[in-house]
């Protein structure tokens, strides 16, 4: 057994560890060379163009993986994987090749049966991390491990790197540097992919249940909108003009309203110029929705039966274990509780949307809350809230009814005055999807945006610009609607309790 082809062992510090990896490297490149060398008549070598793979490892397993140990089934199959452990021994060899989902399936080289070239060959050129494909009877070992009995074998794929330290786990870091090793040697890590393409399934079948259309939207804009947040600027040189990377696709699904789409949503990517946190990345994956004739309340239950249906599509029910054990439960129906009554009560104050903004500096100030740049009255309010009240939120929880001046696109409550109709949901403490009753009246739509045009001249970044082909939309009628929007990786984060760094398969990083 060469020790290219066994587990290294730990290393005592980072400079000899990359040495080690130089060295391996080095013995790799050469038995490079040599494959192809050997084998070059053959078209082989260390990258053939394909191999004649007839079943998947977890076909295989799903078919035989009851047989009992030393049972032989006379069926010969081709099969490829990556070793993931390798042992050689003096005229049998055995490997463990493991397919893209972690399954595995053992490979048994023997004199007997593939002849005493290439028992050599197998010795000589296959290290940890090669893809391996080999060709024989489906078998059970002595020991009870389905097997591989091969005839033949060939490399598919030479690893020149080798893979992470059997010994020690891959940092947080390294994980997301290198999420491909990740996936290798993580069962976590590739879980969480399997459970993104579920819950993206589930939002999808969910949404044609209800006769939702879905669409996709520009990225890149020529006037951001749709959120209160600081957007990536870049350059067409076709348009020779400045583009903006989309912050939500808001503005251009309401359109799609007007235009009689009347329901309609996008699973999107959307890309904020802000800070990056557990929380928080710069490009993240968004659902918005939209329903002509619907409201807040309608859109509430919707996201409930949205966020439910998925639980049970990763986790087999709404009861869901997060990774560290912890279970949480996203049955039922969810609690529903006012901004300010929720704050005033949590506080010991009575706060109402006629505070001044004085009155509401002076109140912060007096519990140490940070006051948000470019105060407002709905800003301060948002604030003390989330001091007061947002710790203390375990169950998932819809806040309802939230200040006009934080809302620019939300309709105003019908009912009580100085609050727009509007819901943030809450899971796990943070922020996962929010709810409007739209505002669909281009003329208070028009002032909302002077306001927002007026903030940003003062020096606010996050605020929205007057977008004057939207009004232009809104004038030609669009009808009372619902809408929202939720976080796709944060969604993940609710079912998984991961962080929103493990949720992105590939997340931003400097």
């Amino acid at each position: 057994m060469t020790d290219a082809s066994a587990a290294p062992e730990p290393a005592s510090t980072d400079s000899s560890l990359e040495e080690d990896v130089h060295e391996q490297k080095a013995v790799r490149l050469a038995k490079r060379e040599r494959l192809i060398e050997k084998r070059a008549d053959a078209g082989g070598g260390a990258f053939p163009v394909g191999v004649p793979v007839t079943h998947t490892i977890p076909a295989l397993r799903a078919e035989y993986g009851e047989l009992e140990a030393g049972a032989e089934t006379g069926v010969i199959v081709g099969v490829a994987g990556r070793v993931v452990f390798s042992r050689n021994t003096g005229k049998l060899c055995f490997a463990t090749l493991q397919a893209g989902d972690g399954s595995r399936i053992q490979a048994m080289i023997s004199l007997a049966n593939v002849g005493e070239e290439s028992l050599a060959d197998w010795k000589e050129y296959v290290d940890l991390g090669d893809h391996v494909f080999v060709h024989g009877e489906v078998i059970s070992s002595r020991r009870g491990e389905l097997s591989i009995m091969a005839d033949d074998w060939t490399i598919a794929a030479k690893a020149i790197l080798p893979l992470p330290n059997a010994y020690s786990e891959l940092s947080e870091e390294g994980r997301v540097r290198s999420r491909y090793l990740d996936l290798i040697v993580r069962e976590q890590a590739r879980n969480t992919v399997r459970a993104r393409a579920a819950v993206n399934a589930s939002l999808r079948s969910t949404f044609t249940s209800h006769d939702y259309l879905e669409v996709e939207t520009p990225m890149l804009q020529v006037q951001h909108g749709g959120a209160s947040a600081r957007p990536f600027i870049t350059h067409s040189n076709a348009f020779d003009t400045e583009l903006y990377l989309r912050i939500a696709p808001e503005l251009y699904l309401k359109r799609a309203v007007v235009g009689g789409i009347e329901r309609v949503y996008e699973i999107n990517r959307n890309f904020r110029n802000e800070g990056a946190d557990s929380t928080h990345s710069p490009e993240f994956a968004m659902l918005e929705a939209y329903q002509a004739y619907g409201d807040y309340n309608q859109m509430a239950a919707l996201t409930q039966e949205l966020v439910q249906n998925a639980a049970i599509a990763v986790a087999g029910s709404t009861t869901v274990t997060w990774a560290d054990g912890t279970e949480y439960e996203l049955g039922g129906e969810w609690d529903r509780i006012s901004m300010y009554e929720s704050l005033s009560a949590a506080s010991g104050r009575t706060v109402t949307p006629q505070d001044s903004v004085e009155d509401l500096i002076a109140f912060a100030q007096e519990n140490d809350v940070d006051l948000p740049p470019q105060a407002t009255h709905g800003k301060l309010v948002e604030e003390l809230w989330e001091h007061f009240v947002k710790g203390d939120l375990v169950r998932p929880t819809f806040v309802m009814d939230f200040p006009v001046d934080t809302s620019p696109l939300v309709r105003e409550h019908r009912s009580i005055a100085g609050v727009v109709e509007k819901w943030d949901l809450y899971i796990r403490g943070f922020e996962l999807a929010t709810g409007y009753s739209e505002l669909v009246d281009p003329v208070i739509q028009r002032e909302r945006f002077v306001e927002q045009a007026k903030l940003a001249a003062r020096g606010d970044v996050e605020a929205m610009p007057v977008d004057e082909e939207f009004l232009r939309a809104l004038e030609h009628g669009m009808p009372p609607s619902g809408g929202m929007g939720m976080g796709i990786d944060r969604l993940l984060m609710a079912i998984t309790g991961l962080g929103i760094r493990e949720t992105i398969l590939f997340p931003l990083v400097k």
